[in-house]
């Protein structure tokens, strides 16, 4: 089984590289970034011990199609994908607070619900919700950019109180994030799917706003079968859904939460290859296109360096 689990490239005018849970972001010239989506796969905030083949390739070409979908809503980072599992683009400054945008109660915001709370991030919650059920508008209930551990819900007020983001750039992201919202969740319906919430992350650069990162992947986002949901919310049943849920409840299932005195329980290839064999059904559901694998044959990152290479240097 082939899976690319770590990089160690080393590009003309790379100036840097930052190595996160999933994705190696290599600084170009301190002006383009090269981000490559390796087959590492996260859950609990922990990184497990094996890769997932095709796992890059699909965030990769579905976080493309959805940056391409969207470019005339709101500027954003990509330039191109010169290899199925890379996208270069521009580098910006990236704002410190992650955009979570929810429709439906579930999740962490359920959890909180439950316990009492209602107020999230500043935004006030009707009474008598029921888990799954869908909010009257769309929320946004924004989180700090944590250099380590869990990001912290915060609110818009605070956000710009303390100068985290001005309160001008702060109104045009909130607008950019419901229109980039309102367009996933047209596209996700033509698809038999509900978007139920996702994130953006902004960033500036030559004093203009864009959209960065990755925009409705399965890591980044929650999306609901729409085919049986009224009637499932009706019966207060769980929700089918199309996320990396599955991952986390295989991990539970295994009795691992990432707390102490928890071992990871074995991931076996037959094991991986059913979560890429998922990521692959999730790209065709989303996208609505047959997934083609990469080439496989040779080594991947000679691939990636080979292709990356190429393309920074046809830019000149």
């Amino acid at each position: 089984m082939k899976a690319l689990t770590s990089t160690d490239f080393h590009f003309k005018g790379q100036k840097s590289v930052y190595h996160g849970k999933v994705r190696d972001v290599y600084n170009i010239n301190d002006d383009l970034i090269v981000m490559v989506a390796t087959d590492r796969i996260s859950a609990f905030d922990v990184v497990l011990p094996k890769g997932i083949p095709y796992k890059g390739q699909v965030l990769n070409q579905i976080a493309a199609k959805f940056l391409d979908l969207t470019k005339d809503i709101c500027p954003n980072w990509k330039l191109a994908t010169p290899d199925p599992m890379v996208t270069v683009g521009l580098k910006c400054e990236g704002f410190r607070v992650e955009m979570i945008i929810r429709s439906i109660l579930t999740g962490s915001a359920w959890r909180a619900y439950k316990e009492g709370c209602r107020e999230l991030c500043g935004v006030k919650l009707p009474d008598g919700m029921r888990e799954n059920e869908r909010f009257p508008e769309p929320i946004i209930t924004p989180t700090t950019k944590a250099d380590s551990g869990h990001d912290l819900n915060i609110s818009k007020e605070e956000i710009i109180r303390q100068g985290i983001v001005s309160a001008d750039d702060y109104a045009e992201v909130e607008d950019y994030t419901r229109k980039l919202f309102q367009r996933g969740q047209e596209v996700a319906a033509k698809r038999g799917l509900i978007l139920v919430d996702t994130k953006y992350e902004f960033g500036k650069r030559d004093g203009k706003v864009y959209l960065i990162d990755e925009i409705h992947t399965p890591d980044s986002s929650r999306y609901f079968y729409a085919d049986g949901y009224e009637d499932k919310l009706a019966k207060g049943e769980p929700q089918r859904q199309l996320s990396k849920e599955f991952v986390r409840q295989w991990l539970i299932e295994h009795n691992f939460m990432n707390e102490p005195g928890q071992t990871m329980p074995e991931i076996t290839d037959e094991y991986a290859q059913s979560v890429s064999d998922r990521y692959i059904e999730l790209y065709e559901h989303i996208t609505g296109e047959k997934f083609n694998k990469a080439a496989e044959e040779g080594d991947i990152a000679a691939r990636i360096e080979r292709n990356v290479s190429n393309y920074l240097e046809g830019r000149k």
